[in-house]
């Protein structure tokens, strides 16, 4: 019987190419190194893609973020459009509650000066003879003008430049008067030395108190404007992202359609109406409002403004023509080398002002109720110059007290000239305010309400993008 040699050499190790010695398991890698760095953990993010990526390869991930997708469309649409719709409504509540009625303010407060300058001349010429009428017009007037510059001071912020200007009519407005009262004084007593004092107190008025009013009113203006430009515009934002909705729920429906052949998902389909509702509402609503307060600035804040400037003219060519007379040339103003009277000269020049802010009155009046007062100016503002050259042709011929009678005389004077012009211009501005009222009022009126409506469909809308998709979801459980 043969055997097997016996040896005690150990049988060769398994090559490359050679497989392992049945029976003996492998054996693990080398470990890593001392010092060397351990592979990076992995973020929360990266998880949260990898789960969402993992959930889109299957139909029920797809529509929870389909779903969630739609819903945060429709919140950021309804959230989008209450924001801009309440800030317009605020701006043109603004337009209609503040801004316009202090920069109205701010007129009556330049008018009430300049027409309290005219009420103290008229009542100098008169001397010893001023009607209870005329002492009484020019405490209203400075009465009116404390008055507005209180409402004026309680509106303006604090450190503005309203507030500056504010301050300084408020510190003018008791010289002035203490100004016009020693001219009375002195004029009553029959020393000269009144018109001089008359002759400072219209100049206080006309180089400082004048701007400083005007100064008010050009500021208040433009808060207007800033109103006016935040109330108007389109809300794109808002406009945009409803468009991006309905495209959004327009598509999820289509996509249901081809996968179930079910034409209506209720849910869906309340998502859209819903959304639809309160993207034509912000459409709509807005589209009124801006064409509503458009109008009433184009018909109502022009011809305001219009109307206020040449209210003003009236009144200082009036102070000036009084003042003519209290000065009898004593001021003179070198034109082109040629001389002038001071007081003469720019009543040319504000005559001109009325003639053309009348003018552009007239072409501005949409309607009869405004386009009578501004005639009625008119005609008197003719006769007014007419009798204006005969007054001052009788002041060049010395004819010092018959110039006086046709100024302020009691029948045929230049003071019923313009009185009418006045009148018929507190008419026509009366009449333009409240067409701007009546414009704006119904501008805001346009946004009432779409701010919570806004809101309630967004709401509404997200619910039934999110039943619409649950619907389907249920489907699969």
């Amino acid at each position: 019987m043969t055997h097997p040699p016996r040896s005690s050499t150990a049988p060769p190790p398994a090559g490359p190419g050679l497989p392992a010695a049945p029976g003996i398991p492998a054996q693990p890698g080398r470990p890593a190194p001392l010092g060397s760095p351990a592979p990076p953990a992995r973020t929360a993010f990266a998880e949260g893609v990898d789960r969402l990526r993992a959930a889109a390869t299957t139909e029920p991930g797809r529509l929870r973020i389909i779903g969630a997708v739609l819903a945060l469309l429709v919140v950021a649409f309804g959230a989008s459009a209450a924001w801009q719709a309440d800030a317009r409504s605020a701006a043109a509540d603004d337009v209609l509650h503040r801004s316009q009625p202090l920069s109205s303010g701010a007129a009556d407060i330049y008018r009430s000066l300049a027409d309290a300058n005219t009420a103290a001349s008229s009542g100098f010429l008169a001397g010893g003879q001023e009607t209870a009428a005329s002492r009484t017009r020019y405490e209203t007037d400075i009465s009116t003008a404390a008055s507005g510059l209180v409402t004026a001071a309680a509106n303006a912020e604090p450190g503005s430049a309203s507030e500056a200007t504010i301050a300084r009519l408020n510190r003018l407005l008791p010289e002035y008067k203490g100004l016009v009262e020693r001219a009375r004084t002195y004029n009553r007593q029959g020393y000269p030395v009144g018109g001089a004092y008359l002759r400072y107190a219209n100049e206080k008025m006309q180089k400082e108190m004048l701007p400083a009013a005007e100064d008010l009113y050009t500021t208040e203006n433009g808060r207007l404007d800033a109103d006016y430009g935040d109330a108007t515009p389109y809300p794109w934002v808002a406009i945009g992202l409803g468009v991006l909705a309905l495209a959004g729920l327009g598509w999820a429906q289509h996509r249901t359609y081809r996968r179930t052949n079910r034409v209506l998902n209720h849910g869906l389909v309340a998502a859209s109406t819903a959304t639809a509702v309160a993207l034509l509402w912000l459409v709509v609503g807005h589209a009124v409002a801006r064409s509503e307060l458009n109008g009433s600035y184009d018909h109502g804040i022009r011809s305001l403004t219009v109307l206020h400037d040449a209210r003003i003219a009236s009144l200082k060519a009036r102070g000036n023509e009084n003042l003519s007379l209290v000065s009898r040339g004593a001021e003179t103003v070198t034109v082109d080398g040629k001389q002038y009277d001071t007081y003469y000269y720019d009543f040319d020049k504000d005559m001109a002002v009325l003639g053309k802010g009348l003018t552009e009155a007239a072409q501005l009046a949409d309607d009869q109720g405004g386009s009578a007062p501004v005639k009625s100016a008119e005609s008197n503002m003719a006769v007014w110059k007419q009798r204006h050259t005969a007054a001052r042709t009788e002041d060049e011929n010395g004819n010092y007290q018959q110039a006086l009678d046709k100024v302020i005389g009691a029948k045929g004077a230049t003071g019923e000239c313009f009185d009418g012009v006045d009148g018929s211009l507190a008419r026509a501005i009366d009449h333009e305010q409240s067409e701007f009222q009546r414009a704006a009022q119904d501008g805001r009126d346009a946004l009432a309400g779409l701010p919570a409506g806004a809101a309630v469909l967004a709401v509404l809308g997200a619910a039934g993008a999110l039943a619409g998709v649950g619907r389907r979801l249920s489907e699969y459980r």
